[in-house]
């Protein structure tokens, strides 16, 4: 691969970038606490529990100093987890970072095999990694597993994938994601998204740090064809995207009203609906959640809910919608039951205080059916747990 077929130059445009400034919600239609019921305390119990009880492995490599940011899928009787990881110290900085996928059998979890997508200082097409931010995401194809990630490639950061042959377990080549804006189409990159954008005169908060590609992936039905949606972000701006192939990727629309968003969103396609929660600046409540109707182009009215400012995510669960997310700090989990017609009616399920510390919990179903967690303890180990969310609910 030679670097014109790996990366490709921005579109250059006349057109001026402009800054969405962040600002509060000014009349949230409701705020849900962390002040909650008994029940819902006594739910979280339950959970606890499970989480600790339902434990099928530890994910890290052995000699992994720091681990962080996981995410999972049950396929064909394997299990297969990304994340990132540090081998030389603790602390979770860019500069010494490798992605990876780990792979067990799901009856057999001891019998763990690990493959590095890539590590801070290897090359793409002959430019050089310099460090890496953050690994999130895993999309399956046909007989494919997408390993996606971000790179800082000579002082620009890129969202590059890198495909995994679920027949010979085995690694492709490193490419390049892109990101298209109407007519224009760059490289899924820092500087990429800001020329697309400004092309197409629309605005953006500031971005900063990294790019992020959300790994809840649900889909929808468009002209005959099935894109996928999910969340993506860099700093304070944050938006929606889809996709039909999880390399190229659609601007589709970012909330039209005040707000202070920060980092991570979560995003769950429901009809011709789609539910969004962020985390939002540290010094607000907590994130916010909100609908968009897809055929309307419309953005529903806010509600803020209680939280840690901690990554998030959605789960479709009996016929029902429900939100995870970090109600008080890192050793708490929280479930809120979204009311799909009127989310200001949404109501917490329960509020758990978990057995560690449980960072950036990712829900998904196992392969019998019944549903997993996995998180990081204390930026230490990959964790996957089962629970039973039915029990719970009864």
């Amino acid at each position: 691969m030679n670097e014109q077929s790996v990366f490709t130059k921005d579109v250059i445009t006349d057109k001026e970038a402009f800054l969405i400034e962040g600002a509060d919600i000014a009349c949230p239609h409701r705020v849900i606490t962390t002040e909650v019921s008994e029940e819902a305390l006594r739910r979280g119990e339950i959970l606890s529990n499970m989480i600790k009880d339902g434990f099928i492995a530890d994910f890290e490599k052995p000699g992994d100093r720091m681990a962080h940011v996981s995410t999972f899928a049950f396929i064909d009787g394997m299990i297969y987890m990304t994340y990132y990881a540090n081998t030389s110290t603790a602390a979770e900085d860019p500069n010494f970072q490798t992605a990876r996928l780990a792979c067990c059998p799901e009856d057999d979890p001891a019998n763990m095999t690990w493959y590095d997508i890539q590590s801070v200082g290897d090359e793409v097409a002959g430019k050089r990694d310099g460090g890496k931010s953050r690994k999130e995401g895993e999309a399956v194809g046909e007989d494919q597993l997408y390993v996606l990630w971000t790179a800082r490639v000579e002082d620009n950061y890129y969202r590059l994938y890198r495909p995994f042959d679920l027949k010979t377990k085995t690694l492709g080549e490193v490419g390049v994601n892109r990101l298209r804006v109407g007519d224009v189409t760059n490289d899924f990159s820092a500087s990429g998204i800001v020329s697309a954008l400004a092309s197409n005169g629309i605005g953006h908060k500031t971005m900063y740090s990294d790019i992020g590609i959300m790994q809840k992936f649900t889909s929808r039905v468009e002209n005959g064809e099935t894109w996928y949606y999910t969340g993506a972000y860099s700093g304070d701006f944050n938006w929606v995207i889809k996709s039909r192939d999880f390399i190229t990727w659609d601007y589709v629309s970012q909330p039209d009203f005040p707000n202070q968003s920060k980092w991570e969103n979560a995003v769950y396609i429901l009809g011709d609906k789609l539910y969004y929660f962020v985390r939002q600046q540290d010094f607000t409540v907590g994130g916010f959640l909100t609908a968009y109707d897809l055929e309307k182009k419309t953005w529903d009215k806010p509600i803020e809910i209680g939280d840690a400012q901690s990554r998030s995510d959605f789960i479709f669960y009996e016929g029902a919608l429900y939100l995870f997310h970090a109600p008080i700090d890192r050793e708490h989990i929280g479930m809120v039951k979204i009311d799909t017609e009127d989310i200001s009616k949404s109501e917490v399920v329960f509020q758990a205080k978990m057995p560690t510390s449980c960072f950036y919990p990712f829900i998904q179903f196992t392969g019998d059916g019944s549903l997993a967690m996995s998180y990081t303890v204390n930026r230490q180990h990959i964790r996957l747990a089962r629970f039973d969310l039915g029990e719970i609910l009864k």
